[in-house]
């Protein structure tokens, strides 16, 4: 009602209050209508001498509009609705702007389409029509753009119309191309039957061939139905029209620069007041450019002939200039000095060839290409500006064509101020384009800009809002995430004991210090600041070491993984595409899959408890899937690749994500493929044999072994080297700590710096850079990852197993390095060196060397299958045990027998006890 109230109260209509009778009908009035329609009497009433020129101004009144609501075609298998309304000639642009925007809920254009053309039914070349068709259908929808046209079911907009059938079949309207019909009130058919207030009108696009009014065209969207009081006449809606799209030229679109709203003119046959509108648009101020169809017909033919054969100087031959003034004799039933002088406004136009654009029907030639590039090179603009606009109307082959083709040096800071854009609207392929171009990923990333990325209102929606709630409560209205409050998020979503980055103690001071100098970068509360600032000093009175030097934080912040930090945000902010493009690059691609595949999983799993939609539920569950899906293509090419890196890859330590190793994500995600897959199993075979190496009655032979312990010596063993390249178990990690933790802490620090320092510079230090997938329409670079053990292949016992092997858990659990360090292997009591892939192989050909008898016990009590079966029948002697003692009738004295079993049962809870201490923590909800 208070819209209603809003157009009757801005927007009029006008009527005639003044006969006066027209020259050629005495009978009816100047304005159209009979004199039966005036309440001012007949024409006998007239006076002689009386002012018999009308005008709208003087001659009509305003009264408010009568006439707008929702127009509902018939005549198709489903009725199409359009938005009308009905208004005066000299209304402001402003106000129709507003109803555009505001009552009926368009977003302002990218850019403007007004075509222009005849009036009058014509026919068009069926191959010269399908592609103006497509091309008028793609630079609007691709662009974002508003199409205005004449509105009515005739001539250039009958063909308009028809270029948009395919968008009328769509229901949502954000799918539609909006179409603007500005046509004038007097001529419509049947518009009588518009007249109501916010009235639903079903209306038959039908034209009668005897009748001087047209139908509107069906397969608009919104009409503008001027009103200047005169019924069956032409001209009023042309004045209103090029108020309004001048009016819009001057809006700002969404861009850096705020570049005003791009204005193009796309002229299809037509006749002489065509040609006087295109010179009426190539001399405005600002000009617009204009787009001609060549071959179309009458003025577009005219104009494309003349802009090919006159020079810059206007010097046309004079055999040109006598065609032409006979072809617009002929063509438009002219006199000749008519003809002349609409021969010399053609020339006024072609005065400004560089505005016009003539597109010829050619191989390989698109009208949307010929539309964008014109406005480009009309515009003005500066390389940057028109890389922006080209963004702005997502046309990537725009740019790749006319932006980047010219011999142009880019900044660094224009290069990385397009890809900030391109991630923000979500331009997947501008993306790509600017990677081309040599943005580089870790000069861009700042803790700045990620902040605004997740901060971002653009994209779809997602469920951020919804997590970040449950992490920290109350939450203000005009919120900003920090990257600590999304590290919050991800140690949530992620589960168990992971600890993501962004909320580590070294992440943390550089924080504060990135804070210190940009007090802009977080305007949320000044307490804040000031949380952060004595947090940091707890953290750093407590901690033995410091975390970033002074250096470090006055040259700057980058990140290591650009790759991996963005390709979070798109997962958490749901850009599949941009997720999956972020996936293609960088390192560390099956360890970036698991960790997608986590996130939507938990993304999932909390669209669920929020009882959001289940569309919302089955879609994020999708694109977790698809993540699994790559990290199991992934793994099964490495595999066949390389068995032994493809194991390694399996268990290598990733330190940018929370010292976790690929098989311990796959478990996080439960990821049943890939731990069922071959290599996978191979593993856990080997692990679950520790050092023993039989093939036959294995399980036989260690359960008499463990009876009978001299048959240990005649078993089998794995020789020294090959225990060397072999995962830790739990265990053995757990000795490695105790033995490193018995030196200086000094010594440690200064071991640690001399370790990163040597893995930043050595190229042996990584395991595997890269592989490449040709199986995949992407390229994934993959980053070796440290040894983990497993002990069995069911994912309950895996769980138990994964442990990293390098990690000095005593003195630096939250002293993440980067850098991916070559593996310490197995450690048996002796000092074994690091070792690079072609040593381990080296090593694992090299099985001359067999182990002596005490490392043979040592290896056999050690093996996982051997502390199976020991647990095994100790537990079934325990048990026979424990149901003699119950059962028999024992003497006062307490026997063997009871002793044992209260010994079981106390290292029994010792051990549960043992277990619950060193388990990862778990959320309790």
């Amino acid at each position: 009602m208070a819209g209603s109230r809003w157009v009757e109260t801005v927007f009029n209509k006008r009527e005639c209050i003044k006969f006066i009778p027209s020259s050629k009908d005495n009978a009816r009035c100047c304005c159209g209508q009979l004199w039966q329609f005036h309440r001012d009497g007949s024409p006998a009433t007239l006076r002689h001498g009386e002012d018999l020129h009308w005008s709208p101004s003087r001659h009509t009144h305003l009264l408010p509009t009568d006439a707008y609501g929702t127009l509902e075609f018939q005549g198709g298998a489903h009725p199409t609705k359009a938005q009308y309304l009905r208004l005066s000639h000299d209304t402001r642009p402003e106000h129709i702007l507003q109803l555009l925007t505001g009552e009926w809920g368009l977003d302002l254009p990218k850019l403007l389409i007004t075509v222009q053309g005849g009036k009058t039914n014509f026919d068009l070349q069926p191959k010269l029509k399908k592609v103006i068709r497509k091309g008028l259908l793609k630079a609007a929808k691709t662009t974002g753009a508003w199409v205005f046209t004449a509105g009515t079911n005739t001539g250039v907009t009958r063909h308009v119309g028809e270029a948009l059938v395919t968008e009328s079949a769509i229901r949502e309207r954000s799918g539609r191309v909006v179409s603007v019909g500005v046509a004038p009130w007097g001529v419509i058919e049947k518009r009588q039957d518009l007249i109501g207030r916010n009235k639903d009108v079903p209306y038959h696009p039908m034209n009668s061939p005897k009748s001087k009014f047209v139908a509107l065209n069906k397969h608009h969207t919104y009409f503008l139905l001027v009103d200047n009081g005169t019924v069956g006449k032409y001209g009023p809606e042309l004045i209103l029209r090029r108020k309004l799209e001048n009016y819009i030229s001057k809006q700002r679109i969404e861009t850096r620069g705020g570049l005003a709203t791009p204005v193009v003119c796309v002229v299809i046959e037509g006749g002489p007041q065509t040609i006087r509108q295109v010179l009426e648009y190539v001399t405005d101020s600002p000009p617009v450019p204009v787009i001609v169809c060549d071959g179309t017909g009458r003025a577009a033919d005219i104009l494309a002939f003349v802009h090919k054969y006159t020079c810059s100087g206007l010097n046309m031959i004079e055999g040109n200039r006598e065609t032409v003034i006979l072809a617009l004799e002929r063509v438009f039933d002219l006199r000749t000095s008519q003809a002349e002088k609409l021969f010399a406004e053609v020339l006024q136009c072609v005065r400004k060839r560089d505005l016009i654009t003539v597109f010829r029907l050619k191989e390989g030639s698109e009208l949307d290409q010929s539309i964008l590039s014109a406005l480009l090179h009309a515009q003005r603009l500066n390389p940057p500006e028109q890389l922006s606009l080209a963004l702005t109307w997502n046309r990537v082959d725009i740019a790749r064509s006319h932006v980047f083709s010219e011999e142009v040096e880019w900044s660094q800071s224009s290069l990385e101020q397009a890809m900030m854009d391109a991630l923000v609207n979500d331009r997947i392929e501008f993306v790509k384009l600017l990677l081309e171009q040599g943005v580089i990923m870790n000069k861009f990333l700042t803790i700045q800009r990620l902040e605004e990325l997740y901060n971002s209102k653009s994209g779809p929606s997602n469920t951020l809002r919804y997590i970040m709630r449950d992490v920290k409560k109350n939450i203000p209205r005009d919120y900003r995430y920090t990257v600590i409050d999304i590290g919050l998020v991800i140690n949530k979503l992620m589960g168990g004991a992971y600890r993501a980055y962004y909320t580590r103690k070294k992440f943390r001071t550089v924080y504060e210090n990135t804070l210190m100098k940009s007090p802009r970068l977080h305007r949320n509360n000044s307490s804040i600041f000031h949380a952060s600032k004595n947090l940091l000093q707890k953290n750093a009175n407590n901690s033995p070491r410091s975390y970033i030097s002074q250096e470090e934080a006055r040259s700057g912040f980058e990140f290591d993984y650009p790759f991996s930090e963005l390709l979070v945000w798109a997962v958490l902010t749901k850009r599949q595409g941009m997720a999956m493009l972020m996936w293609q690059h960088g390192e560390e691609a099956i360890a970036k899959a698991l960790v997608a595949a986590k996130l939507y999983k938990a993304l999932a799993h909390e669209a669920a408890d929020d009882d959001l939609e289940t569309e919302v539920y089955e879609e994020l569950k999708g694109y977790a899937k698809e993540f699994e899906t790559l990290a199991l293509d992934v793994m099964d090419y490495c595999y066949r690749q390389d068995d032994d890196r493809a194991q390694q890859l399996l268990t290598y330590e990733l330190r940018n994500w929370s010292k976790q190793t690929c098989l311990s994500l796959a478990v996080a995600v439960n990821h049943r493929a890939l731990l069922s897959h071959t290599c996978c199993q191979i593993l856990l075979a080997d692990l679950w044999l520790g050092g023993l190496r039989t093939r036959k009655n294995t399980n036989v032979k260690v359960m008499l072994s463990v009876l009978f312990s001299p048959l240990i010596l005649l078993l089998g063993f794995r020789s020294r080297e090959e225990l060397k390249t072999m995962p830790q178990t739990r265990e053995e990690h757990q000795d490695d700590d105790l033995e490193r933790s018995s030196d200086s802490e000094t010594d440690s620090e200064s071991d640690e710096e001399n370790i990163d320092m040597r893995n930043d510079h050595d190229p042996e230090a990584q395991l595997v850079n890269s592989v490449s997938v040709p199986s995949h329409p992407v390229t994934p670079t993959l980053q070796a990852e440290a040894p983990l053990c497993q002990t069995n292949s069911s994912t309950a016992l895996a769980t138990n197993f994964l442990i990293p092997p390098t990690q000095d858990t005593a003195t630096g659990g939250d002293n993440t390095s980067l850098s991916a360090p070559t593996p310490t292997l197995r450690h048996n009591g002796v000092t074994t060196p690091n070792l690079s892939p072609l040593e381990t192989s080296a090593f694992i050909n090299n099985r001359s060397k067999q182990l002596p008898a005490r490392l043979k016990l040592y290896e056999f009590y050690n093996a996982p299958i051997t502390k199976f079966w020991a647990h095994s029948i100790a537990y079934a002697f325990f048990l026979s045990l424990y149901t003699y003692v119950v059962l028999v009738k024992l003497p006062k004295q307490p026997a063997w027998m009871e002793w044992y079993a209260v010994a079981y049962i106390s290292t029994l809870i010792l051990e549960k006890l043992r277990e619950i201490i060193s388990a990862e923590p778990v959320e309790l909800k």
